[in-house]
């Protein structure tokens, strides 16, 4: 049976980090299952899902430290257990641009809790308009819907949310060749 730790680094970036990383991965036999990384700022921010057997995850967990000053980056490591699909949802892809303000995300947030909707995935970006430098702010994610949901009451209510915050949405089912 496999063990399952989530890892999360962050460390000032550099070329490498993802080579290095990776090799201690591959010298603890642990198996990267799901992954996201970015460059925020000057940092450089991970998180893994790995799998392996139980003395290694064990390992990963005891040397923590010195994976630390080996790597150069600040580890979380946690244990955790394999996702089990339920069924009971189905993923949604929504996409939200606006003028940036404070509280987009909290307020896209808040609509979809408030729904007992589960956020899986979310991205954001801000970046200046063209032609006119205009701050801009986007998110993308991706929302697990509870089945028992009227998808065209929840769009229409979510694209009445983004109105009143002069957002622009977009909110569709996630493509079969998508789907985890």
């Amino acid at each position: 049976m496999n063990s399952y730790l989530v890892i999360t680094a962050v460390g000032e970036d550099r070329s490498g980090i993802v080579d290095d990383l990776t090799r201690v991965m591959l010298d603890h036999e642990m198996n990267i299952e799901d992954s996201r990384m970015s460059i925020l700022g000057g940092e450089f921010a991970i998180i893994l899902l790995v799998a392996g057997s139980e003395a290694s995850a064990q390992a990963v967990l005891e040397q923590q430290t010195q994976l630390e000053q080996v790597l150069g980056l600040k580890l979380l490591i946690k244990t955790t257990r394999a996702r089990q699909a339920d069924g009971q949802t189905r993923p949604y892809i929504i996409q939200v641009v606006g003028m940036d303000h404070p509280g987009i995300v909290h307020n896209l947030a808040r609509f979809l809790s408030g729904h007992g909707i589960n956020i899986e995935n979310l991205e954001t970006d801000s970046y200046p308009a063209p032609h006119t430098g205009t701050p801009m702010f986007a998110v993308a994610m991706t929302v697990d819907i509870p089945n028992q949901l009227s998808t065209s009451k929840l769009r229409e209510e979510f694209t009445r949310l983004c109105d009143e915050l002069n957002l622009d949405a977009q909110f569709s089912p996630v493509s079969i060749n998508k789907q985890r």
